[in-house]
């Protein structure tokens, strides 16, 4: 790597961390997305509740200031009630980035205990008869019970890291079930995947493809795409099935390829307004770290190249360095459009995805510690 495009990185991570500490000092509530350049606040932390901690550890991994670390463990207490929520397969995004971080980084009982918690709640979503962990709704719930979604590839971690803590095969068995699943079904042949999968959930039988936030069910949506990068490189990382090394490198081969000039993708891979459409720049940092990390565990030092390539022009055109009036980091990101929200804003996750993939390359040793990318 060469010293300005070293130098440029490392510009990108003094002004993210610097962001981090003003929001810190005015937070009322967990970050999600902004609104007129002025982050929105969830006080239950939503879905991307975790990331907001998780900033804070990936910002002391950077600056080893125990404000930074007392910040995230203050926001970690916060999430604790979320421990137990049965409603929602998003227990990963919430606790991993916070509470597993947090444990690696201090050593911390009341942090394994807690993301233990959420392991063992997030279980009960597993349905058997299809192989799938439930996305949405109460497991009761009577229109979300058979549906599946691409995104938990990234939350199957908690349940991995469950398994190394106590030794119980349990937690890792449903993470590789549901992974299997979503690689026969949402991973089509030419390697764009589909954001929902429904399935019949009293009997197992498969209904089909759907969207909720991509441009159609048979779209490529940009940031499922990239949970999928992602997903599948940890799925292969923890356990070595080339399975899942094929279908990282089958969905990542294909979101480069089909990249525009700037490496940042647009919001869906098909939507009709290309290319006078918004960008996702969520996805772009997202995909950046599977990137890394396939380019890591898989020695296909192409990956990484790429990775860089993305990382520059985030750091390049998109961040929110020149716009004072903007409290997030990174801008151009797109949470919904189908749904009419979080259209060209900043997102938590996108700021967070941003941060790691910088820490990947300038910070790999401590990095690898704060994530376990080398268990």
């Amino acid at each position: 790597m060469k010293d300005k495009q070293r130098g440029l990185y490392q510009g990108a991570v003094d002004f993210a961390v610097e962001r981090i500490r003003e929001t810190l000092q005015v937070a009322e509530g967990f970050p999600h997305a902004t609104e007129d350049g002025k982050w929105i606040y969830l006080p239950n932390g939503g879905w991307t509740g975790g990331f907001w901690p998780g900033r804070q550890w990936l910002a002391f991994v950077a600056r080893g200031d125990d404000e930074l670390a007392g910040g995230a463990r203050a926001w970690c207490v916060r999430l604790a009630a979320r421990e137990f929520d049965t409603t929602t397969h998003d227990l990963g995004f919430l606790f991993y980035p916070s509470y597993v971080t947090g444990y690696r980084l201090t050593d911390e009982a009341a942090l394994r205990y807690g993301a233990l918690a959420a392991a063992e709640t997030l279980t009960r979503r597993f349905n058997e008869k299809g192989r799938f962990l439930q996305a949405w709704g109460g497991l009761d719930d009577p229109t979300r019970r058979g549906r599946t979604i691409v995104d938990t590839m990234m939350n199957l971690d908690l349940l991995f890291w469950a398994t190394a803590q106590t030794g119980e095969q349990r937690f890792a068995d449903i993470a590789i079930a549901h992974a299997e699943t979503c690689r026969t079904h949402h991973v089509r042949t030419d390697g764009t995947t589909a954001h929902v999968y429904d399935f019949e959930p009293d009997t197992g039988e498969e209904i089909g493809q759907n969207t909720h936030q991509g441009y159609s069910p048979t779209s490529c949506w940009a940031r499922g795409q990239a949970w999928a990068m992602y997903g599948f490189a940890t799925t292969f990382r923890r356990t070595g099935a080339t399975r899942f090394l094929d279908a990282a490198r089958q969905v990542s081969d294909w979101f480069v390829a089909h990249l525009p000039a700037d490496h940042v993708p647009y919001w869906d891979f098909n939507a009709p307004d290309i290319p006078n459409d918004v960008r996702d720049s969520s996805a772009a940092a997202i995909a950046a770290c599977g990137l890394l990390d396939l380019a890591d565990s898989a020695q296909v030092p192409g990956y990484r190249d790429t990775a860089l390539e993305i990382l520059a022009s985030l750091a390049t055109d998109y961040t929110s360095r020149d716009h004072p009036g903007e409290e997030g980091i990174l801008l151009h990101a797109t949470g919904a459009k189908p749904l009419g929200k979080e259209i060209d804003v900043s997102l938590t996750y996108g700021d967070y995805y941003f941060l790691e993939g910088l820490l990947r390359v300038l910070e790999p040793d401590a990095i690898r510690e704060a994530l376990g990318l080398g268990q």
